[in-house]
């Protein structure tokens, strides 16, 4: 690193811009511009490591990662080997989970580092074969890298305990979260959105069942996200809207290009999700002002404090329920939730910030690197 120079956020305010000696590879399965929170984050951390001044060169994998057969991870075995000697290779858990062969052959002539969104073992729906398969891989996967990025404390802790990963070789690099106008929070039916992916992990299951039950009240409900994750579990949940009678209440959205005049227009972000690396559809749910109902599970609980949301056990319809029920029936309480939300919204962490966070990690393989050379 030779110097630094200035350079203009979209914002107007100045960023440092490093002169860095290297650049790196960046390895991602399907389509980077996939409405989800983790390609989101890919996205912006390119973004601002480019802005900083490092040479990002980004390659597309397979899409059908993390379950690839023989002739996909025979494809990705060219696309590596391509890469030359000592190159600093940055590779998306999605994909990295399943390449413990791949990275094993790699790892003394690339520089391997897995930015891991959450463990693969932990998706919803997965029998107790394909949990230990998914532990097994990214495991051996995961010994072969120079180091290991994921995006919440929590994660961080569960590579450590369950996977064997040592604390010294792992770093947080927490999401960003875009700024935006508070929602006025004024809505008559009060209005539920929900941003998730239609996949089991992220509980529409439960939140359905649960407003099942609260027909007599105001509402209507946003299911803000993509179905072609998990097709099949899509149409099992808008079939069972339709056996509750609740296709007027609830609207399944798909994918949007403009999330935040979603959250400006909602009242309250419910989402009960099975499992969360970080979760930043809930971060940028409390930018937004808004009073969160969440299950207290994996980072859920370090990001949303109980001052901005009503937290409950996971697959825990009868809680969702009464928690449903307190934040649609009582307006103190939701003002006093929506206060809290927008006390949190001013300390969260933006892009630059994660951004320098993984360059310094970056710099510091090559550092090592060099030591040992």
């Amino acid at each position: 690193m030779a110097g630094d120079n200035d350079v203009t956020r979209p914002t107007g305010q100045r960023i440092r811009a490093l002169v860095i000696n290297f650049s790196c590879y960046f390895l991602y399965p399907g389509d980077l511009d996939t409405a989800t929170g983790g390609y989101h984050y890919d996205r912006r951390l390119i973004a601002g490591l480019r802005r900083l001044g490092l040479e990002v060169t980004t390659i597309s994998l397979a899409a059908t990662f993390p379950r690839p057969d023989p002739p996909t991870l025979e494809a990705t075995a060219r696309v590596l080997a391509t890469l030359p000697d000592g190159a600093t290779v940055v590779i998306d858990g999605l994909a990295f989970g399943v390449m413990d062969r791949l990275a094993a052959a790699e790892a003394k002539r690339l520089r391997l580092v897995a930015l891991c969104h959450h463990p693969l073992a932990l998706e919803s729906g997965l029998d107790a074969s394909q949990q230990r398969d998914f532990m097994h891989s990214e495991q051996s996967a995961l010994s072969h890298t120079r180091a290991v990025v994921v995006t919440s404390e929590h994660t961080r802790q569960l590579f450590i305990s369950r996977f064997g990963v040592s604390a010294q070789h792992i770093t947080v690099a927490l999401p960003g979260t875009e700024r935006m106008p508070f929602a006025a929070c004024d809505g008559n039916p009060l209005r539920l959105l929900t941003v998730a992916t239609l996949t089991r992990r992220k509980a529409h299951d439960v939140l359905i069942e649960a407003l099942a039950t609260l027909t007599a009240l105001p509402w209507q409900a946003r299911f803000v996200g993509g179905s072609e994750f998990d097709p099949g579990w899509a149409a099992f949940l808008e079939q069972r809207v339709r056996e509750l009678h609740l296709s007027e209440r609830i609207d399944f959205v798909g994918s949007s290009d403009s999330l935040p005049s979603e959250y400006a227009n909602a009242d309250l972000f419910v989402l009960p999700s099975r499992f969360e690396g970080y979760g930043m559809v809930f971060a940028e749910a409390l930018a937004a002002g808004l009073p969160v109902i969440a299950a207290r599970a994996g980072a859920v609980p370090d990001l949303v404090p109980d001052t901005a949301g009503l937290l409950v056990a996971p697959d825990d319809t009868g809680a969702l329920r009464e928690a449903l029920q307190q934040l649609l029936t009582d307006a103190t309480l939701r003002h006093k939730l929506q206060a809290g939300a927008r006390a949190a919204a001013a300390a969260l962490p933006d892009w630059d910030d994660c951004a320098r966070r993984v360059l310094q990690l970056l710099e510091q393989v090559q550092r090592l690197e060099q030591e040992q050379c």
